[in-house]
């Protein structure tokens, strides 16, 4: 007696109340969370620049009765720009796509999100760009596998390397030529993991736990450690193949290690390592210079959400930031 098969009683559709999407959160960039954020209302300008090595001279005299008082002055460098350039990314919606969606697909959400990632991933890698990278800084150490010479240390991920000792080196480095000590370390993702692992830091860490707990670490511990006030992972990765093709994933921010002094927010003669500006007198841009226009192109029958962005990362001050290339293996 025949019966009916499975298919004959269920056609396959979507899932209303589930789909897939593998999506970075916004928490894994740190492009805009490292150096304040400048906005400004015209898409380019200047900006002035103290030199400190006057303001830090040993220049008062002792005198005599009567003499007249010696004295000096500083200079003030007013040829820095910046120039926000503007950068574009759309996603079209053709009006057949739409009309022939299932639920839970929401075209319009979908591709706010698409673009919005766009632009996160656009932003941090300018970021390692301007930022993180060899030959910025007036401090530039390689990590090595074996037998550090100058400018070099031994890599983190070595169990007899000394990252607490390296990183309070750079702190005084930097304290010394400027007479500010850093309080932002910014790590790529696998400089991180191989950190809170290292025994250097987590004896110091461990120690310090109520007995029977397991020393926990993370970025808070790490701040502790290296006293400074925050320690900044970017876990965002992008996929550097071609569009369908084969993907190649990998962290935008390497095996790589930044110890600046980032100005708590802008500010006259503060100084800082660097300081993102922003185009933000377009109309509905927000205060990073973005915004998200939804149109229509009635050529193509289809909507469009596209986002412009506009800024200029700006490395203000080598003098107050350490870097550290290959940090770890």
């Amino acid at each position: 007696m025949p019966l009916p098969t499975a298919s004959d009683v269920h056609v396959n559709r979507p899932l209303t109340n589930v789909s897939i999407a593998t999506i970075q959160q916004d928490d894994n960039f740190i492009a805009t969370k490292v150096f304040p954020l400048v906005g400004s209302s015209k898409q380019t300008d200047k900006y002035f620049l103290y030199d400190n090595a006057y303001w830090n001279l040993d220049d008062m005299q002792k005198v005599a009765p009567g003499d007249i008082a010696p004295g000096g002055g500083y200079s003030v460098d007013s040829s820095n720009t910046f120039s926000c350039d503007l950068y574009k990314f759309r996603k079209l919606i053709p009006d057949q796509i739409r009309n022939n969606a299932d639920a839970p697909i929401n075209l319009d959400m979908e591709a706010t999100k698409y673009v919005t990632l766009k632009a996160l991933i656009k932003r941090e890698v300018d970021f390692v760009t301007t930022f993180m990278s060899a030959s910025l800084w007036t401090n530039d150490y390689d990590g090595v596998s074996s037998s550090p010479s100058t400018s070099e240390v031994l890599q983190w991920n070595d169990s007899s390397s000394t990252p607490v000792q390296d990183v309070w080196d750079a702190k005084a480095a930097i304290l010394g030529l400027t007479g500010f000590e850093p309080n932002t370390l910014v790590l790529g993702y696998h400089t991180y993991k191989e950190l809170i692992n290292h025994a250097d830091v987590v004896d110091r860490v461990k120690y310090g736990q109520t007995p029977g707990r397991v020393a926990m670490i993370d970025t808070s511990e790490l701040a502790q450690v290296f006293k400074v006030e925050r320690v900044l992972v970017s876990r965002a990765i992008k996929n550097s193949g071609l569009e369908a093709g084969t993907a190649s994933h990998d962290f935008i921010v390497s095996k790589d290690a930044l110890l600046c002094y980032s100005a708590p927010a802008p500010s006259i003669m503060m100084p800082t390592a660097g300081y993102t500006f922003s185009w933000s007198g377009q109309v509905g841009a927000g205060p990073d210079g973005n915004r998200i226009k939804r149109y229509r192109l009635e050529e193509r029958s289809s909507d469009v959400v596209e986002i412009e962005i506009a800024f200029d990362m700006k490395l203000i001050s080598a003098d107050l930031g350490f870097f550290w290339d290959d940090a770890v293996a």
